[in-house]
């Protein structure tokens, strides 16, 4: 009888394991936000879920917030938001984003951030292949491709699917 209940025991720890370790692993995974450059729109402490399957079966999109391995520091993980997309060039100047693509002007519509929020910096670069460039909402203290070029999609963990906590603001992401 004993015998019975452990085995019982171990069988639906074993079926447990089977099914949280491939969710964790290939579907999706918790991330906890740290620092200010993605707020107004994350904030430190948020849990978000990540959506590690939908980039295996499409490519990132414009917009979309990810979450990708450091480009400077492999153990290190940061929260960005998708603003060129591969083949595209991006230029910064007099605090304003412009996109090229195919020698024509992609029209932004960076509804996310504040009206007065202008992005710092002068840049101008042709993404490769593979490559994305990515900044912060707040744009002022994030260190983001203005700092360290272009995110190699390798990088890339996945995109912010759910926000958890707070619980006053939990939010489904769509993009």
């Amino acid at each position: 009888m004993k015998f019975n209940i452990f085995w019982e025991e171990i069988e639906i720890i074993l079926i447990a394991l089977l099914i949280v370790i491939p969710v964790r692993l290939f579907i999706a995974q918790p991330f906890i936000v740290h620092g200010s450059s993605m707020e107004p729109n994350f904030y430190t402490n948020d849990y978000l879920i990540i959506d590690e399957l939908s980039y295996r079966l499409r490519s990132p999109k414009r917009y979309e917030v990810i979450v990708f391995r450091a480009p400077t520091l492999e153990h290190q993980y940061f929260i960005k938001r998708i603003i060129g997309l591969p083949g595209e060039t991006v230029e910064i100047k007099d605090g304003e984003v412009y996109i090229m693509k195919n020698g024509q002007p992609v029209e932004l519509s960076e509804k996310f951030l504040p009206p007065s929020r202008k992005t710092a910096g002068n840049i101008k670069i042709t993404l490769d292949n593979h490559h994305y460039f990515v900044l912060g909402d707040n744009r002022n203290v994030s260190y983001d491709s203005r700092n360290w070029g272009p995110l190699d999609d390798k990088k890339i963990i996945g995109r912010v699917w759910l926000r958890l906590w707070p619980i006053k603001r939990i939010k489904v992401f769509s993009y």
